[in-house]
């Protein structure tokens, strides 16, 4: 792996992040429901399903700016991780119902998204 793919990565992970945390602020957590990072994720999946196939389908993109957005930005601005911090969260805080509906839809919401997002690249 070449500097110009790691720095283009590491540029488009701090994008993603940023874009991560100024979304999840706007959108909030209403009743304390990790609703900013649910749609966060469905997002940033439908968006790396559809621009993953687009780069490797049809655009001949250089690998530089493929791995930029699909690895730096879009994995930048995903993030399993804080599904599973909220979950828990929502665990300690006793509400055991809205805990199982967040990781069941960030799971199977995440693979919808990821296969629409390669349908709509395939139109």
């Amino acid at each position: 792996m070449t500097v110009a793919a790691i720095a283009s990565i590491a540029l488009g992970g701090a994008a993603g992040s940023v874009l991560r945390y100024l979304l999840n602020r706007w959108v909030g957590q209403p009743d304390g429901l990790p609703l900013g990072i649910l749609i966060v994720n469905l997002s940033g999946t439908l968006a790396l399903g559809l621009i993953a196939t687009l780069f490797l389908e049809r655009l001949g993109v250089s690998d530089n700016l493929r791995l930029a957005i699909t690895v730096g930005l879009l994995g930048g601005f995903t993030t399993f991780s804080t599904v599973w911090l909220d979950t828990l969260h929502l665990l300690n805080g006793g509400r055991w119902a809205w805990a199982l509906a967040n990781l069941l839809v960030s799971a199977a919401g995440g693979l919808a998204a990821a296969w629409l997002g390669q349908q709509l690249a395939r139109l």
